[in-house]
């Protein structure tokens, strides 16, 4: 896998202050995509286990909320493949964060169903790390800039967390 950019202080995209991993490579192309040099897969410079490293470091101050997952695409298959060890290793040394995941496919038919284009064998547990994930992709014709963490109105905000408790699909409250 390769990636375009961590911000290490990101305000953006997701509750307070976190780091944000910039995955590259993403097929769906939307229009007027706001990263549209992050589709191609070799854009950037490849996620090695130093770059897993600087992530982890810049995660464990206690004013970092957590980790969000942008593109690109961080549900191509490939990406999942690559980000699932990385994860597991966030979540190990510092299970105090939250995981925000932005993607341009939407939950139920990409992500889950079988055969969607989202679908491979680790989805399942990307998805059991993620807290919220931000599905849905971005539609010039319902933009909306007065919209919190999305820029369309199609997009949801889902509590995948409170999502696996429950059973019913949640959509996040905010906190």
């Amino acid at each position: 896998m390769y990636y375009g950019e961590i911000k290490k202080t990101d305000i953006a995209n997701g509750i307070g202050v976190r780091v944000t991993l910039f995955v590259s490579g993403c097929t769906r192309h939307c229009k007027n995509c706001f990263n549209s040099e992050t589709w191609s897969f070799t854009y950037g410079k490849p996620f090695t286990s130093e770059t897993e490293a600087e992530i982890l470091e810049a995660l464990a101050p206690g004013f970092i909320n957590g980790l969000t997952l942008l593109g690109g695409e961080p549900m191509e298959i490939e990406n999942q493949r690559a980000l699932v060890p990385f994860l597991k290793r966030v979540r190990a040394q510092l299970p105090e964060k939250d995981i925000w995941c932005y993607t341009g496919s939407t939950l139920e038919t990409d992500i889950l169903a079988e055969g969607g284009r989202n679908r491979c064998e680790v989805t399942d547990e990307l998805l059991s790390m993620v807290d919220v994930l931000v599905d849905g992709a971005f539609v010039e014709a319902l933009k909306d800039i007065t919209l919190r963490f999305r820029g369309s109105s199609n997009q949801r905000l889902i509590d995948l967390k409170k999502t696996r408790e429950t059973g019913a699909l949640t959509l996040w409250a905010g906190k």
